[in-house]
């Protein structure tokens, strides 16, 4: 693990470091620039949210890395494969087969996506007025949680809430924090620790193998389970591996391995790291949850052997499991993301650092102090950044934290953000030098910039589908 990823470059010899993508093109998907009036009119149809935009009419598409990735060669030919019957589908054997050979739980039940597994294991494990402690919520996660019945609250370390901290593993656990909840509200009302690799909404930040090693101790002491968002665990091994002391000549797939081994189950939603565009799983240790869990699966997404997913779907995500623990293909992904970083960073545009492994989050606070949070920054930011160059990004800030469900009032996360996420073996570093030019020329006119006002606000996960308009129309 400690050779270079890549041969000896003659851009070496200038003191500069060469490297390429582990793949080459086979297939090309046309993209093209609108114009900026046909981008004005785009924005404004779209009420200045960008889930809300045409496909058409995006250039560079960084939105999520949510079922946007590139399949292999591999799992394109596993398409031709899929067997199609009702019950007991050969590929979900080799889905289920694939989990345990490289996560190492015993039980597997299919969903058509994530959230369709956080359905699951809330509706089998939470009762009304129980505690999930999490390392920082997640949208869907928490929503879940809180229709169970759930109070989640935050457990995550202080650095995470902190962009410019340069703590290696923000994603940690404060075990004083959870310790002293489990005391105030007793083990008893907490069904489980919500567990989250490579933290999305702190900026993708990981979780340390220490951490975790010492949050399964504290949690045995209580007898309290650890259930683990495994989402982007692939990219929160690299960090383990790059970062932590021990793990530098240990593989992606070892480190993945034992990090799954300190919880008693995880959810997955496999159009992230598995490189899918469709698909996800809950995966479990104790039988009695799995009995429950395939009864509700049976009611929610479909029967316990394809839950949502087709055979062919199922065998393409085999595939990408394997895929996605290779270390060449783990370093080349987090490598573009931190490309993207450093040239921000190098230009002193304000973003998380240090930057995580699936997204480049910009720091819309102090991108606008000018603009203060109720006038919606984050949300300002990704719609100037589509204005300028047709570039589409997510807003991470108080739209996405949604309305406090008791008060009523809008959550004001310390953290801000606009999140540059990056698609898996789909774009080339010139579309990250793309990117980073816009972000730069929106940085430069970010004074004469004015905030939104929502006129529009849906009942759940409102950043979906909420609208706005310009604070200057007025």
């Amino acid at each position: 693990m400690s050779e270079p990823l890549y041969p000896q470059t003659i851009g070496q010899q200038f003191g500069r470091r060469s490297w390429a993508e582990p793949w080459k093109i086979k297939m090309v998907e046309p993209i093209r620039l609108i114009s900026r009036p046909e981008r004005e009119r785009a924005l404004q149809e779209a009420g200045y949210n960008t889930f809300l935009l045409r496909s058409e009419d995006v250039y560079i598409d960084l939105l999520t890395d949510s079922g946007t990735s590139a399949m292999s060669d591999r799992q394109w030919a596993g398409l031709m494969l899929g067997d199609e019957a009702y019950a007991g589908s050969r590929n979900f054997y080799h889905l289920q087969d694939a989990v345990r050979t490289y996560y190492g739980y015993k039980y597997v039940v299919p969903t058509h996506q994530g959230r369709g597994a956080e359905h699951l294991i809330s509706k089998a494990l939470i009762r009304p007025g129980d505690i999930i402690p999490g390392n920082m919520y997640f949208t869907t996660t928490r929503l879940h949680q809180e229709l169970a019945g759930g109070t989640f609250v935050d457990v995550i370390i202080d650095e995470a809430h902190d962009p410019s901290s340069e703590h290696p593993f923000k994603g940690n656990v404060d075990l004083d924090k959870l310790e002293t909840l489990i005391k105030k509200v007793g083990a008893e009302k907490i069904p489980y620790v919500s567990l989250a690799g490579t933290v999305n909404m702190a900026g993708g930040q990981p979780v340390s193998m220490a951490n975790v090693r010492a949050l399964r101790e504290l949690c045995q002491r209580y007898d309290i389970p650890i259930y683990l968002d495994a989402t982007r665990m692939a990219e929160n091994a690299y960090f383990i591996q790059t970062r932590e002391p021990g793990y530098a000549d240990k593989s992606i797939a070892a480190i993945l391995k034992e990090f799954c081994s300190y919880t008693d189950g995880a959810w997955m939603s496999a159009k992230k790291d598995h490189l899918v565009n469709i698909g996800g799983w809950l995966a479990v240790n104790d039988e009695s949850v799995l009995e429950t869990a395939r009864n509700l699966v049976v009611v929610y997404e479909g029967l316990h052997t394809y839950g949502g997913m087709s055979g062919r779907d199922m065998e393409a995500l085999a595939i990408g499991i394997e895929e996605a623990v290779q270390d060449d293909h783990i370093r080349a992904r987090v490598g573009q993301v931190h490309y993207l970083g450093e040239l921000l960073t190098d230009w002193g545009i304000p973003i998380v650092q240090p930057v995580g492994g699936h997204a480049v989050f910009l720091d819309a606070k102090r991108f606008y102090p000018h603009i203060p949070q109720n006038e919606f920054p984050a949300q300002t930011l990704a719609a100037q950044l589509y204005l300028d160059s047709g570039i589409r990004s997510m807003e991470r800030g108080v739209v996405s934290a949604g309305r406090d469900p008791e008060t009523g009032d809008h959550r004001y996360p310390a953290l801000e953000l606009v999140r540059l996420t990056i698609p898996r073996r789909v774009y080339t570093q010139a579309h990250m030098d793309v990117t980073a030019e816009a972000v730069k020329a929106v940085y430069d006119a970010r004074k004469q910039t004015r905030g939104l006002r929502m006129v529009y606000e849906p009942k759940y996960l409102r950043f979906f589908q909420a609208r706005f308009e310009p604070l200057n129309k007025h």
